[in-house]
């Protein structure tokens, strides 16, 4: 059975939605890799809480919603983990 257009037009536009965060999430896990890098060439340590909570403070202050403030706070807190769980994966993966 042919689905109606209309929901194929929105399934459409959702994996394209869905293939930009995949990319946004495969570009910040680089970019934190390198600032780990940097950070530990410096004698820096990898996690800064106070910055995670400065992200954290300023993504939901950007949001316009419909995702509520929890919403994004909790959306984050995983991305956060997730990125650094990466990264060290990758540190893992490479030795």
């Amino acid at each position: 059975m042919t689905p109606d257009p209309e929901v194929q037009r929105l399934r459409d536009e959702i994996s394209r939605v869905d293939e930009s965060i995949l990319a946004a999430v495969n570009t910040r896990v680089e970019l934190v890799a390198r600032l780990k890098a940097h950070k530990e060439s410096l004698g820096l340590r990898f996690v800064d809480p106070d910055r995670e909570r400065e992200i954290l403070d300023g993504l939901a202050a950007a949001n316009g919603g419909p995702l509520t403030e929890d919403g994004v706070r909790e959306l984050f807190r995983e991305v956060l983990a997730l990125v650094k769980r990466e990264v060290e994966a990758q540190e893992r993966d490479s030795a």
